[in-house]
């Protein structure tokens, strides 16, 4: 690591807030399994979810803290007596971030607690004061709403954290409402407010698309920690996408000046898990995760790709656990015919060539294609057939 590189640290939230999105509940157990597959991954630490919230969550944040090895679990927590007990039984205070949730906006002030901004700070004084009484000795402030909030709210809500024992201080963009420049200047300004040992996370959901631009501009502008999730599942259109945050920094780490302990390698089989548990399908055209991620049938591409994959391949396949799929459909030339025939150690027979070409390209529809080895199974079947003959 150079004397520039920073490290950046990797929260997964996909067992809590990926899991409380619509459709994606989960049993204790299977919360056990992913947290695993998601720990294999390097992630720093690991959300386990509400302990208070329900039976469900409290069960699975116990065995996942008995369970975690290199990864340190996390649980989020209103900023009430309650809820701290019920993380301290759930998750111990050994090898446990307590994440307390305060409000950030005005807006949540008003409308969602019915508070003044004394009550929201009276809440933060009495909930760190009884974390501390317990035990804790990594307490996290995670500010809801804090892309709403205004500097005058939002600082005296960290100042008295931090005088409380924070580490950690979350600011999440809960409704995505910021531009990537918007939240880059609110995370340089907290920044500048906190001591440099403070760790500094971005929290970021997805419903104008940005998450993982806010990110990766809270980054620029100082953050040490990313809260991600598998996919990007979560709240409404979800989170910052863990793969793709994962793929940016493979390639392009060094350039914002950051390094993490993410094994890439594994994110697939992570992901394909994640899909077996909670019935999630992949879409077409999404980053590292999409069944086109990594494939092609246009003929443009394949007749440059068949040459070197370097040609239409920024991100390499393996390096994410995937493989390279051309297929052959009505958008694909002859080109990777006629290299079939070289794969295969035959002469180019311009008449079978034809005929293969006929058939699997002018002959298909444009959502009709099939993988390129099940052609050259075809194409070697003939050639055979032209010897015996």
């Amino acid at each position: 690591m150079s004397a520039t590189t920073r490290r950046l640290r990797v929260f997964d939230s996909t067992l809590r807030d990926g899991e409380q999105a619509p459709g994606n509940a989960m049993t204790p157990e299977q919360k056990v399994e992913l947290a695993l597959s998601i720990e294999a991954l390097g992630v720093d630490t690991i959300e386990a979810g509400f302990p208070s919230s329900s039976p469900s969550d409290f069960k699975a944040t116990q065995l996942i803290a008995q369970a975690l090895t290199t990864a340190k679990v996390s649980t989020l927590n209103r900023a009430t007596i309650d809820d701290i007990d019920a993380a301290a039984e759930a998750g111990g205070v050994e090898n446990h971030q307590i994440q307390i949730m305060v409000t950030g906006s005005d807006v949540h002030l008003e409308h969602k607690r019915g508070l003044t901004r004394q009550e929201g700070l009276d809440e933060v004084r009495e909930s760190f004061r009884h974390a501390r009484k317990l035990g804790f000795t990594d307490i996290s402030l995670g500010i809801e709403d804090a892309s709403r909030g205004t500097d005058d709210l939002l600082r005296p809500l960290i100042d008295l954290a931090l005088a409380g024992g924070a580490g950690t201080l979350v600011l999440a963009d809960t409704v995505g409402c910021m531009l990537p420049a918007e939240f880059g200047a609110l995370i340089g300004r907290v920044r500048s407010w906190i001591p440099d040992d403070v760790i500094l996370s971005t929290h970021c959901h997805h419903d104008f698309g940005l998450s993982l631009a806010n990110a990766l501009a809270g980054i620029e502008a100082g953050a040490d920690e990313v809260q991600a999730t598998l996919a990007g599942i979560g709240e409404r259109a979800g989170n910052t996408p863990l793969e793709e945050l994962a793929a940016v920094l493979a390639y392009k780490g060094e350039q914002l000046g950051v390094t993490t302990s993410l094994r890439t390698e594994q994110l697939f089989a992570a992901f394909q898990l994640l899909c077996r548990t909670v019935g999630l399908e992949a879409p077409r055209n999404k980053a590292i995760f999409g069944t086109n991620a990594f494939a092609t049938q246009a003929g443009i591409h394949q007749a440059g790709m068949l040459r070197n994959p370097i040609t239409y391949e920024f991100a390499e396949p393996d390096r994410f656990g995937r493989e390279r799929v051309i297929l052959i459909g009505r958008h694909s030339g002859r080109n990777v015919i006629r290299h079939m025939f070289a794969d295969l150690g035959a002469p180019v027979d311009e008449a079978l060539l034809n005929d293969v070409y006929e058939e699997y390209v002018v002959n298909r529809t444009a959502s009709d294609c099939v993988d390129r080895a099940e052609v050259r199974t075809v194409l070697r079947s003939r050639l055979a057939a032209m010897v015996a003959a």
